[in-house]
C-alpha cells in the first residue's frame, strides 16, 4: 500500500470514528453512500448494490465489508478472535478479488455490523489474516495483534483468554452500547439527555454475571454521571423504573451540580424504549435494585 492510500484509509476511518460517536455508535446505509471525510471530500462507503464487499477502484483492496445477522451468508465467530467472512456468493473472484489482495498487503479494514435495516456499527481496523478456498471463507482479525498469533485457529490458552478480551470489547461491547442508545433514542433514561458521545450502555445485570447477557432488555442508556452514580450504587432504579439515590447523597449539601444532576432525579420515573421487547427486564432490575439497597 503506497503512503498516499494510508493516509486517505487513516483519514476515513479518522472521519468514521467521529461520526459514529455523534450517533451513538452507529452510522447509517444513507450516510455511508457519500461520506464526509473532511477538506471537502466525500467518498462512498458501502457498496450501491448492497453487496457485502466494498471494492473502490482507486484503491488497491477491499475498503469495507458488511456483516449481517440476517443476511445470505454465514458470518461467524471462531476461536482466536476472528470472523468467518463468506466470499461473495458465485465464485472465488470477482469482488473477492480484492479483499484477498488486502490480505496480501495487509490493508486496514472497516467492519460494519447491521444491527437493524439500514443501521450499522463500524469497527476498525480489522485485517484479512486468511483464505480458506475449501470453505469459501475468510478469516478476518478484530484487532490488529490478532494477526500474529502463531496458529489463530488453535491458541493456547493464554491467546484465547486474550482474544476473548479482544472479541469483547471491539465486538460484543461496542454493538452493546450501539443497540441500548438507538433503543432509548439516544437518550439518557434517567435525565433524557440527548447527546449522544455522552451516553453509554450501562448493564443492569453486570455482563461478569452468567445472567448478565448483552440483550437491550440487560441494558439503560445512562449519561456519564448517572452511568456512573448507578455502577457504584449511589443511584438506583426500581422494578417500577423509578430512580432512588442513596440517602446520604440524597441528603448532602454541594453544588448544582449534585442537587441539580443527581439530587432532583430522585423519584422519577426512567424513560424507556418504545418497542416493549426492548425495555427492561423488571426481574434484572429486581436483582440490581436489591444490591442498591444493601450497598
Amino acid at each position: 500500500m503506497n503512503e498516499l492510500e494510508h493516509q486517505l484509509r487513516q483519514r476515513i476511518m479518522d472521519a468514521l470514528a467521529a461520526r459514529a460517536a455523534r450517533n451513538g455508535g452507529v452510522v447509517t446505509r444513507s450516510e455511508l453512500g457519500a461520506f464526509n471525510i473532511g477538506l471537502g471530500e466525500h467518498r462512498r462507503l458501502i457498496d450501491p448494490g448492497g453487496a457485502g464487499i466494498w471494492n473502490p477502484k482507486d484503491l488497491s483492496g477491499t475498503l469495507a465489508i458488511v456483516s449481517s445477522p440476517d443476511g445470505p451468508y454465514h458470518d461467524e465467530e471462531v476461536e482466536g478472535g476472528l470472523l468467518r467472512y463468506d466470499y461473495r456468493a458465485g465464485t472465488d473472484a470477482g469482488q473477492n478479488t480484492k479483499l484477498r489482495r488486502a490480505m496480501e498487503l495487509g490493508l486496514p479494514l472497516i467492519l460494519l455490523r447491521k444491527i437493524k435495516p439500514g443501521v450499522l456499527v463500524p469497527i476498525f481496523p480489522v485485517y484479512v489474516t486468511s483464505d480458506d478456498r475449501p470453505n469459501h471463507q475468510f478469516l478476518i482479525a478484530l484487532d490488529e495483534s490478532l494477526r500474529f498469533l502463531s496458529d489463530p485457529l488453535h491458541p493456547s490458552e493464554d491467546e484465547r483468554r486474550y482474544a476473548q478480551r479482544v472479541v469483547k470489547q471491539r465486538l460484543h461491547q461496542p454493538e452493546f452500547r450501539a443497540r441500548v442508545i438507538q433503543a432509548y433514542a439516544r437518550r439518557c433514561a434517567v435525565c433524557e439527555l440527548r447527546h449522544a458521545e455522552l451516553l453509554d450502555a450501562s448493564h443492569i445485570i453486570e455482563d461478569t454475571n452468567e445472567h448478565g447477557l448483552p440483550l437491550v432488555s440487560n441494558g439503560l442508556s445512562l449519561c456519564k454521571i448517572h452511568h456512573a452514580a448507578y455502577d457504584r450504587d449511589l443511584l438506583g432504579i426500581s422494578p417500577d423504573r423509578v430512580v432512588h439515590l442513596n440517602r446520604d447523597l440524597l441528603e448532602e449539601i454541594d453544588g448544582p451540580m449534585l442537587r441539580h444532576g443527581l439530587q432532583e432525579m430522585h423519584g422519577r420515573r426512567i424513560s424507556i424504549p418504545s418497542h416493549k421487547k426492548e425495555r427492561p427486564d423488571p426481574e434484572r432490575l429486581e436483582v440490581r435494585y436489591q444490591r442498591f439497597l444493601s450497598a
